[in-house]
């Protein structure tokens, strides 16, 4: 188990609590392997359904956690086989009720109300208008990141920060983002990570603009810039990190100058994470901070607020300025009630919409990139022609893209970046 009994217990508290009075009877489910393609017996990595994971603290296959609002919760679990014993060695061992008793237990909750969350359970099927109310009841209580958690972040953070700082030592001309990929996360294992939170990303030149770009042959020339987004995982948790760096000791003046504007939002935007803030006002800052030095550089054109408005800000910033972190690289999110989900903020949606409270987890990430597909479309072109000054802009074309991006957590006082120690 990942996290001691009182911890589990305390977590389980806070669900009961926030499914309010005269709940229904819940089941939450682990999930199962799933098969590789033409693999015979082998699977992918299993990965618990985090609503599983984080009220049991297994992360063992097959398990379901059920609350009944009488009893309170009963974990069942798979037990351990001897195949298991022959072909892994030591597993998990679980305390709990053998799973296969699951069925007949339900029987005595026949007339209840019932709703299935985690991962779908096998020949049992829930109310499904329940789901959403009750999911984002469980989500409300896992916004908020308790010490556990936190410490199992850190450790994650830690090994990302060896990471960053081994791949920052081997840039180089001719160097590969495949040579960085396999550096960076070589030594976030090294320091203790379990794996990656997510596929890195190592964007050379112009493949910094491609947002979830996947390293490949492309090896770095004397002046290029090199955008990586990595980060290490610890026991299901993980850092979400980008920094921006030159290939040599310097940026070119046209880089270097996206990138102080890149700065200047990330730090906006951190220095606004306080208790109550709402989200989608965090990212309108960091834009406004962006369109502002864009217009400075001659590359957009007008005031500021209706580039904002009028969505111009979206070909440079084309997604939010970042989102809940923790358990997976993206860990819970949601919107306010009177949100539809449909709502546009300086031209795109936001993964959170939200006001921010204490012991939110938080990604600041915002990035400026220069993106073919949305600068080349005749649509955007039309749509914009006064808003971009299309001839100034072809010299920054090269540059690919800026991000930068740090972890916070929200306090009752000052924000707390921790990912400060990855120099920026």
């Amino acid at each position: 188990m990942t996290f001691d009994p009182p911890i589990i217990a305390a977590r389980q508290n806070r669900a009961a609590q926030v499914f309010g009075n005269n709940p229904p009877l819940i089941l939450i489910g682990a999930g199962y392997p799933i098969s590789k393609p033409g693999g015979h017996d082998q699977t992918y990595p299993f990965l618990p359904h985090p609503e599983y994971y984080w009220l049991t603290g297994s992360r063992r296959w097959g398990g379901v956690v059920m609350f009944d609002p009488t009893n309170g919760w009963t974990h069942f679990v798979r037990p351990v086989t001897d195949t298991e014993k022959l072909w892994e060695g030591t597993s998990e061992e679980v305390e709990g009720i053998d799973v296969a008793e699951l069925s007949s237990h339900l029987k005595k909750y026949a007339r209840q109300p019932l709703v299935v969350l985690g991962s779908p359970i096998p020949d049992i099927t829930g109310d499904a208008t329940l789901v959403e109310p009750y999911r984002e009841c469980l989500n409300s209580a896992r916004r908020i990141k308790d010490e556990a958690e936190m410490a199992l972040v850190n450790r994650a953070v830690k090994a990302t920060a060896a990471g960053h700082k081994r791949a920052r030592e081997i840039m180089r001309s001719g160097i590969s983002e495949r040579e960085i990929q396999i550096e960076l996360e070589a030594e976030m294992f090294r320091h203790g990570a379990h794996g990656m939170g997510y596929g890195s990303i190592v964007g050379i030149g112009t493949n910094a603009a491609i947002l979830h770009f996947e390293p490949g042959a492309r090896t770095a020339k004397p002046n290029d810039l090199v955008l990586i987004d990595a980060g290490g995982e610890y026991h299901g948790y993980t850092a979400d990190v980008t920094r921006t760096y030159p290939i040599g000791n310097r940026f070119t003046p046209e880089q270097q100058a996206i990138y102080d504007i890149v700065l200047a939002a990330l730090k906006k935007g951190t220095a606004m994470c306080h208790v109550g803030i709402e989200w989608h006002d965090i990212h309108r800052a960091a834009a406004h901070v962006m369109a502002l030095g864009l217009r400075d550089l001659g590359i957009l054109k007008g005031d500021v607020d209706n580039l904002l408005d009028a969505g111009a800000m979206a070909l440079f910033f084309p997604h939010g300025i970042g989102h809940m972190v923790g358990l997976m690289v993206r860990d819970v999110g949601g919107r306010a009630p009177n949100c539809t989900g449909d709502e546009r903020y300086c031209g795109v949606r936001v993964r959170v919409d939200l006001p921010l409270e204490d012991h939110f987890l938080m990604t600041v990430e915002p990035g400026l990139y220069f993106v073919p597909a949305l600068l080349d479309d005749p649509e955007n072109r039309q749509k914009f022609h006064q808003a971009v000054n299309w001839t100034s802009l072809e010299k920054w074309r090269s540059i690919g893209g800026v991000r930068i991006e740090d972890n916070v957590l929200i306090t009752g006082g000052e924000p707390h970046i921790i990912t400060e120690s990855i120099p920026k």
